[in-house]
């Protein structure tokens, strides 16, 4: 009986405690980080760079959206295929330099950390984007593409 007590309490894995969003703020202020509520979440910002928390499923924050600070949005890093740009909501482009890149890359890192999120190898090895808008065809993402070479009636 002993035995069997002693097994099963050798193989009870621990509870790890989800932190809550809230908590994950306070956290965030705490270390230096300015935020502000938005309509879809949590603007977090610090060193001329901002990014978008929302809420997961298990009430924790993630990271939805991050890049340069302009104004009041969020400018995301979109890659052109020649050039890297920083893009507005509203379509205001800033050249994404070495050092906003790099600065941007250390934000994200610290804002990872202080949450607690898993951090991935290819992050690691640079700023990453997961926007891109190079393969020059206009429309692909807003559904049928036009087709030049079809000419409708008149």
């Amino acid at each position: 009986m002993e035995e069997r007590f002693l097994i099963a309490m050798f193989f009870k894995r621990e509870q790890t405690k989800v932190p809550r969003i809230g908590e994950q703020i306070e956290q965030l202020c705490a270390a230096g980080f300015n935020t502000r509520p938005a309509g879809q979440g949590t603007v977090v910002s610090k060193g001329g760079f901002a990014a978008l928390l929302r809420e997961n499923a298990e009430g924790a924050a993630v990271v939805a959206e991050s890049g340069l600070a302009v104004g009041d949005e969020i400018a995301v890093l979109t890659d052109l295929g020649f050039q890297k740009i920083f893009l507005t909501p509203h379509g205001r482009k800033t050249p994404a330099l070495a050092e906003h890149l790099k600065g941007l890359h250390g934000f994200v890192e610290s804002i990872q950390l202080v949450l607690g999120e898993t951090r991935f190898y290819n992050d690691g090895l640079g700023t990453t984007n997961g926007k891109h808008i190079y393969d020059r065809v206009e429309g692909r993402d807003q559904g049928p593409s036009p087709k030049p070479w079809r000419k409708t009636a008149v």
